[in-house]
């Protein structure tokens, strides 16, 4: 098979590319867009207008409103999906989105799931009744080993075009928290570590949601001050968050989860930010400790990973993320996948496919 045609399915929260918060669709965009680059052919499956030179096709308009998670988006998303893929001529689905995988075991178009989230609790049994209807995609090795019965068929992390992030080697004094208003980002454990290590803290945190205000005047707003060197600047746009991220002595990541990958990290690193960051989920697989970063226990080492932060070197931090991290190195990967997904499917050997993108 020479030309592969994919039907690429993001989810029902942001335009493609996003114009601030929205990893998963920045990963989309850019994976859609390296892909055609390789010369495979995509269609593109969202909402709103399309930032992409795929094919697109839009489901509904974006929406403005604060519905991020709720069910209705995307059971109304995968419904649409049916009448959609009828009309294309693609080998094969590749889906983002939480609710599209229920289809996959209905159509005879082999599907390929990436896991952006947990694959435990209750996604994992979400997942383990899929069965063998999507091919699983994991984010890392620590997501993957949460669950190790699901139907894995490779483990590829996650990249940016490394390219189009600015590098600078001079950095100012500042640590920055890049996320959302949400308890699993650490955003106390990050005001305690800086204060105590007396760096300044700069916090871009998307705040939109009921749940994220909610947290943020019960939780965050008690914790800042006025005469502090905490400054909370609410969500950043792209432009913004890349001259945050170029200009931070480093990125602080504190996360109170096991976080399949973090996207963020990636992006601290291609801007040269050596990244600080507690030992949960992927962190350890993206971080090389000592070297692009600190991987710490507690806060009280994230105190000290502070202070010495700015001894980590800059280019250090650029040249891993072009190894490791760029999206052509992940394109190419996920094209493996496919063809060996498609080649199962049409009866060929595609067995023994374990494709790890790690150091």
């Amino acid at each position: 098979m020479d030309e592969l045609k994919i039907a690429m399915v993001a989810p029902p929260w942001f335009e493609l590319p996003p114009k601030a918060y929205g990893g998963i669709e920045s990963m989309c965009a850019d994976l859609t867009e390296q892909l055609m680059r390789q010369a495979v052919h995509v269609t593109l499956i969202g909402v709103g207008q399309n930032g992409t030179s795929a094919k697109f096709i839009s489901i509904s308009e974006a929406s403005q409103e604060n519905h991020m998670g709720m069910s209705m988006p995307e059971v109304g998303h995968a419904a649409a999906l049916p009448d959609v893929l009828a009309d294309l001529d693609v080998d094969l689905v590749h889906d983002h989105s939480l609710a599209g995988p229920l289809l996959a075991r209905g159509r005879a178009l082999p599907t390929v799931v990436t896991a952006h989230g947990p694959v435990t609790d209750e996604m994992g049994r979400y997942y383990r009744d899929l069965g063998d209807s999507v091919h699983l995609v994991a984010l890392s090795e620590a997501q993957r080993t949460q669950a190790p019965d699901l139907n894995w068929v490779a483990t590829v992390h996650n990249a940016v075009r490394v390219a189009e992030f600015p590098f600078r080697e001079d950095k100012e004094d500042f640590a920055l928290l890049l996320g959302r208003s949400t308890p699993e980002k650490g955003i106390p454990e990050a005001i305690e570590a800086a204060r105590s290590a007396g760096v300044r803290l700069l916090i871009a945190a998307k705040c939109r949601e009921r749940d994220e205000i909610r947290y943020f005047d019960e939780v965050v707003k008690p914790l800042l001050s006025k005469d502090d060197t905490v400054d909370w600047l609410g969500e950043a746009d792209r432009e913004r968050k890349l001259a945050l991220l170029a200009a931070a002595r480093c990125l602080l990541f504190p996360i109170q989860w096991e976080e399949p990958f973090g996207l963020v990290m990636a992006e601290a690193l291609a801007c040269g930010t050596p990244v600080v960051a507690l030992r949960r989920g992927s962190v350890p697989e993206v971080v090389t400790h000592g070297e692009t970063g600190w991987v710490c226990d507690d806060v009280d080492e994230l105190v000290d990973a502070l202070r010495r932060a700015g001894s980590l070197s800059p280019a250090r931090c650029r040249a891993d993320a072009e190894e490791r991290f760029d999206v052509s190195l992940m394109a190419q990967r996920y094209e493996s996948v496919y063809r060996s997904v498609v080649g199962r499917a049409a009866g060929g050997d595609g067995r023994g496919l374990q494709l790890v993108s790690g150091r």
